[in-house]
Protein backbone atom coordinates (compact mmCIF):
# COMPACT_ATOMS: atom_id res chain seq x y z
CA UNK A 1 0.00 0.00 0.00
CA UNK A 2 2.69 2.72 0.64
CA UNK A 3 4.41 1.76 -3.13
CA UNK A 4 0.78 2.37 -3.95
CA UNK A 5 0.11 6.11 -2.39
CA UNK A 6 4.25 7.37 -2.57
CA UNK A 7 5.02 6.18 -5.99
CA UNK A 8 1.68 5.72 -7.89
CA UNK A 9 -0.67 8.57 -6.28
CA UNK A 10 2.28 10.95 -4.96
CA UNK A 11 4.84 11.00 -7.04
CA UNK A 12 3.39 9.52 -10.49
CA UNK A 13 -0.34 11.26 -10.62
CA UNK A 14 -0.04 14.43 -8.26
CA UNK A 15 3.29 15.85 -9.44
CA UNK A 16 4.10 14.16 -12.47
CA UNK A 17 7.33 13.57 -11.67
CA UNK A 18 7.42 9.79 -12.94
CA UNK A 19 5.26 8.51 -16.10
CA UNK A 20 4.59 4.54 -15.44
CA UNK A 21 3.70 1.74 -17.73
CA UNK A 22 -0.13 1.95 -17.52
CA UNK A 23 -0.61 -1.64 -16.01
CA UNK A 24 1.75 -0.68 -13.52
CA UNK A 25 0.32 1.93 -12.78
CA UNK A 26 -3.11 0.15 -12.15
CA UNK A 27 -1.28 -1.93 -9.82
CA UNK A 28 0.04 0.84 -7.93
CA UNK A 29 -3.56 2.32 -7.85
CA UNK A 30 -5.29 -0.77 -6.39
CA UNK A 31 -2.40 -1.18 -3.63
CA UNK A 32 -3.27 2.04 -2.84
CA UNK A 33 -7.38 2.07 -2.87
CA UNK A 34 -7.01 -1.18 -1.17
CA UNK A 35 -4.72 0.22 2.04
CA UNK A 36 -7.25 2.80 2.65
CA UNK A 37 -5.57 5.70 0.66
CA UNK A 38 -8.81 6.32 -0.94
CA UNK A 39 -9.57 7.25 -4.88
CA UNK A 40 -6.75 8.64 -7.18
CA UNK A 41 -9.41 12.05 -7.78
CA UNK A 42 -9.99 12.36 -4.52
CA UNK A 43 -5.82 12.30 -3.20
CA UNK A 44 -4.45 14.20 -6.23
CA UNK A 45 -6.92 17.32 -5.85
CA UNK A 46 -6.26 17.40 -2.38
CA UNK A 47 -2.68 17.30 -2.06
CA UNK A 48 -2.56 19.04 -5.61
CA UNK A 49 -4.20 21.79 -3.44
CA UNK A 50 -2.03 21.84 -0.26
CA UNK A 51 0.96 22.53 -2.75
CA UNK A 52 -0.69 25.41 -4.11
CA UNK A 53 -1.91 27.23 -0.96
CA UNK A 54 0.87 25.61 1.45
CA UNK A 55 0.66 27.00 4.77
CA UNK A 56 -1.82 29.65 4.54
CA UNK A 57 -5.63 29.53 5.59
CA UNK A 58 -6.51 28.30 2.28
CA UNK A 59 -4.38 24.65 2.73
CA UNK A 60 -6.52 21.81 3.05
CA UNK A 61 -4.25 20.32 5.95
CA UNK A 62 -2.36 22.95 7.90
CA UNK A 63 -1.61 22.55 11.13
CA UNK A 64 -0.78 26.51 11.55
CA UNK A 65 -5.08 26.90 10.87
CA UNK A 66 -6.26 23.93 12.66
CA UNK A 67 -3.80 22.41 15.24
CA UNK A 68 -2.00 19.07 15.12
CA UNK A 69 -5.12 16.88 14.95
CA UNK A 70 -6.72 18.79 12.36
CA UNK A 71 -3.73 18.71 10.35
CA UNK A 72 -3.90 14.97 11.12
CA UNK A 73 -6.97 13.25 10.83
CA UNK A 74 -10.25 15.38 11.37
CA UNK A 75 -9.94 17.83 8.30
CA UNK A 76 -10.50 14.17 5.80
CA UNK A 77 -14.01 14.03 7.70
CA UNK A 78 -14.48 18.05 8.25
CA UNK A 79 -12.96 20.12 5.71
CA UNK A 80 -15.09 20.16 2.00
CA UNK A 81 -13.47 17.74 -0.77
CA UNK A 82 -11.39 20.23 -2.83
CA UNK A 83 -12.41 20.96 -6.68
CA UNK A 84 -12.08 17.90 -8.55
CA UNK A 85 -12.52 19.55 -11.98
CA UNK A 86 -9.98 22.52 -10.85
CA UNK A 87 -7.29 20.97 -9.77
CA UNK A 88 -7.31 17.37 -11.39
CA UNK A 89 -9.21 17.27 -14.61
CA UNK A 90 -6.49 15.15 -16.15
CA UNK A 91 -7.56 12.55 -14.08
CA UNK A 92 -11.24 12.65 -14.58
CA UNK A 93 -10.82 10.02 -16.96
CA UNK A 94 -12.51 6.67 -16.73
CA UNK A 95 -9.17 4.61 -15.86
CA UNK A 96 -8.99 6.71 -12.64
CA UNK A 97 -12.61 7.50 -11.85
CA UNK A 98 -13.17 3.41 -11.56
CA UNK A 99 -11.62 3.13 -8.46
CA UNK A 100 -13.60 6.00 -6.75
CA UNK A 101 -16.69 3.33 -7.82
CA UNK A 102 -15.13 0.58 -5.99
CA UNK A 103 -13.00 1.99 -3.10
CA UNK A 104 -15.64 1.27 -0.72
CA UNK A 105 -15.39 -2.72 -1.66
CA UNK A 106 -12.07 -2.65 -1.83
CA UNK A 107 -11.40 -1.43 1.87
CA UNK A 108 -14.03 -3.85 3.42
CA UNK A 109 -12.15 -6.71 1.81
CA UNK A 110 -8.62 -5.13 3.21
CA UNK A 111 -10.08 -4.86 6.23
CA UNK A 112 -11.98 -8.29 6.13
CA UNK A 113 -9.84 -10.30 4.53
CA UNK A 114 -7.62 -11.89 7.37
CA UNK A 115 -10.45 -12.93 8.99
CA UNK A 116 -10.86 -15.67 6.66
CA UNK A 117 -7.32 -16.78 6.61
CA UNK A 118 -6.66 -16.44 10.54
CA UNK A 119 -10.10 -16.13 11.77
CA UNK A 120 -10.61 -12.94 14.38
CA UNK A 121 -6.72 -12.79 14.86
CA UNK A 122 -6.33 -11.92 11.45
CA UNK A 123 -8.78 -9.48 11.05
CA UNK A 124 -7.47 -7.67 14.34
CA UNK A 125 -3.72 -7.59 12.69
CA UNK A 126 -3.96 -8.14 8.82
CA UNK A 127 -6.86 -6.13 8.62
CA UNK A 128 -7.71 -3.44 11.47
CA UNK A 129 -4.42 -3.06 13.16
CA UNK A 130 -2.49 -2.89 9.25
CA UNK A 131 -4.89 -0.15 8.26
CA UNK A 132 -4.73 2.05 11.38
CA UNK A 133 -1.46 2.04 11.31
CA UNK A 134 -0.89 2.89 7.87
CA UNK A 135 -3.51 5.95 8.22
CA UNK A 136 -1.40 7.20 10.95
CA UNK A 137 1.52 6.88 9.22
CA UNK A 138 0.09 8.98 6.02
CA UNK A 139 -1.10 11.42 8.70
CA UNK A 140 1.89 12.13 9.56
CA UNK A 141 3.18 13.26 6.86
CA UNK A 142 0.71 16.50 7.09
CA UNK A 143 0.83 16.68 10.53
CA UNK A 144 4.48 16.19 11.83
CA UNK A 145 6.14 17.24 8.96
CA UNK A 146 4.66 20.72 9.15
CA UNK A 147 4.80 21.18 12.50
CA UNK A 148 6.76 24.12 12.78
CA UNK A 149 6.06 27.22 15.12
CA UNK A 150 6.72 31.13 15.05
CA UNK A 151 6.62 31.15 11.18
CA UNK A 152 4.63 34.06 8.87
CA UNK A 153 2.20 33.52 7.07
CA UNK A 154 2.56 31.50 3.87
CA UNK A 155 6.02 30.69 5.09
CA UNK A 156 7.61 26.99 4.54
CA UNK A 157 6.39 25.01 7.49
CA UNK A 158 7.63 21.30 5.65
CA UNK A 159 10.48 19.94 7.33
CA UNK A 160 12.33 16.06 6.94
CA UNK A 161 12.43 14.09 10.01
CA UNK A 162 14.87 11.17 9.83
CA UNK A 163 13.49 8.58 12.49
CA UNK A 164 10.06 8.59 11.08
CA UNK A 165 11.08 6.62 7.37
CA UNK A 166 11.78 3.06 9.41
CA UNK A 167 7.80 3.65 10.91
CA UNK A 168 6.58 4.49 7.30
CA UNK A 169 7.88 0.84 6.01
CA UNK A 170 7.33 0.71 2.18
CA UNK A 171 6.50 4.45 2.31
CA UNK A 172 10.00 5.25 3.43
CA UNK A 173 11.09 8.35 1.76
CA UNK A 174 7.84 10.42 2.70
CA UNK A 175 9.86 11.74 5.71
CA UNK A 176 12.02 13.90 4.09
CA UNK A 177 9.03 15.86 3.36
CA UNK A 178 11.17 19.27 3.54
CA UNK A 179 12.96 18.27 0.45
CA UNK A 180 9.64 17.46 -1.72
CA UNK A 181 8.43 21.08 -0.79
CA UNK A 182 11.86 22.48 -2.13
CA UNK A 183 11.63 20.52 -5.15
CA UNK A 184 8.07 19.45 -5.69
CA UNK A 185 8.77 18.17 -9.41
CA UNK A 186 11.47 15.89 -8.33
CA UNK A 187 10.79 11.97 -8.25
CA UNK A 188 13.60 11.73 -5.84
CA UNK A 189 12.73 13.03 -2.04
CA UNK A 190 15.73 12.20 -0.70
CA UNK A 191 19.22 14.61 -1.44
CA UNK A 192 22.01 12.87 0.35
CA UNK A 193 22.95 9.41 -0.07
CA UNK A 194 22.25 8.55 3.59
CA UNK A 195 18.81 9.78 2.97
CA UNK A 196 16.57 6.45 2.17
CA UNK A 197 13.89 7.34 -0.19
CA UNK A 198 12.45 3.16 -1.03
CA UNK A 199 10.09 4.99 -3.47
CA UNK A 200 12.96 6.60 -5.67
CA UNK A 201 14.86 3.08 -5.41
CA UNK A 202 11.75 1.08 -6.50
CA UNK A 203 11.24 4.32 -9.47
CA UNK A 204 14.92 3.87 -10.93
CA UNK A 205 13.96 0.07 -10.88
CA UNK A 206 10.92 0.20 -12.99
CA UNK A 207 13.32 3.03 -15.24
CA UNK A 208 15.72 -0.09 -15.72
CA UNK A 209 12.86 -2.18 -17.23
CA UNK A 210 11.20 -0.09 -19.13
CA UNK A 211 8.33 0.32 -17.19
CA UNK A 212 9.05 3.85 -15.73
CA UNK A 213 9.81 7.03 -18.31
CA UNK A 214 10.24 10.31 -18.16
CA UNK A 215 11.49 10.54 -14.57
CA UNK A 216 12.20 13.99 -12.91
CA UNK A 217 15.26 14.30 -10.91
Amino acid sequence: GGFGTTIGFHRGLAHRAVKLNPVVEQFLIFFAVFNGSGSPSTWIANHRNHHANSDTVDDVSSPRHGGFWWAHLRWLYQWEPSSMKKWCPDIMRPRYTFWTKVQIPLVATSLCFGYFLFGWAGFFWIGAIRMLYSLHMQCFVNSLLHLKADLAEGADSSQNIWWLGPLQVAAWGENWHGNHHDRPASACFSRHWWQVDIGWYVICGLEAMGLATNVRR
